[in-house]
């Protein structure tokens, strides 16, 4: 809420009219469609990783995907933010989320994997990595946080485009969703007993990642010694 006070406060000072501003935000939508076409790239190639490993694995490492491009007003709200005089090239320059990706996958070593082949794609360049499941934030947010960049081809040329992906599992999404809808509800004045069995919640979700896994490692060794006793 603080944050559209700024902005409110930014436009109050620059003079912006309804109209003005209707103009600005449609410039920004127009200005930001490579993002749409960098999502695009991205997406494919997960589908791609995600039907391969199935074939050869057997097992689909992404259970879910979610793409989104930032809204202009929320892009506007974060350069104010980081003290960033709102321009599109600023956005540009200085916030690497305006794209992002969402991959859920089942268990953490899924995650994990998923990283590892994004890594080795010869036109990806991962630029930052954030691990929040070995070094969970205090409130207990768990998941794997990446800025990468991947070209997106034009007709006046190549461009860069810098896409955020968070790579989490069922349960640390589920988790994350409850989280924000509690502090949004709230104004993120959340109180202090929320907050505990908040933490709590993230654990238990921990422990509920951590028994499935085992469950799955139980079951594909069951698999492999029944068809090696049929075998014999």
């Amino acid at each position: 809420m603080e944050s559209v006070k700024h902005l409110k406060t930014y436009m109050e000072d620059n003079h912006f009219d309804l109209n003005e501003l209707s103009n600005e935000l449609n410039e920004w939508k127009n200005s930001l469609i490579i993002y749409n076409f960098a999502l695009d790239e991205i997406n494919t190639k997960l589908k791609i990783i995600n039907e391969e490993f199935q074939f050869i694995h057997n097992h689909n490492p992404i259970e879910h995907i979610k793409s989104r491009i930032k809204d202009p007003r929320g892009i506007m709200q974060k350069l104010h933010r980081k003290g960033h005089a709102i321009s599109i090239e600023n956005a540009k320059k200085y916030i690497h989320d305006i794209a992002g990706v969402r991959i859920t996958c089942s268990f953490i070593s899924d995650i994990y994997e998923v990283f590892n082949i994004i890594e080795k794609q010869n036109d990806i360049k991962v630029l930052q990595v954030k691990d929040y499941i070995k070094n969970p934030k205090a409130n207990g947010y768990k998941s794997l946080h990446l800025i990468i960049s991947i070209p997106v081809f034009l007709s006046t040329g190549m461009q860069e485009v810098c896409v955020e992906i968070q790579i989490r599992t069922i349960a640390m999404d589920f988790w994350a969703s409850l989280e924000h809808k509690i502090y949004y509800k709230f104004d993120k004045d959340v109180p202090r007993h929320l907050l505990n069995e908040l933490k709590e919640a993230a654990d238990a979700a921990h422990e509920l990642d951590v028994k499935m896994k085992k469950i799955k490692d139980r079951v594909d060794i069951f698999q492999t010694v029944g068809k090696q006793q049929t075998l014999i």
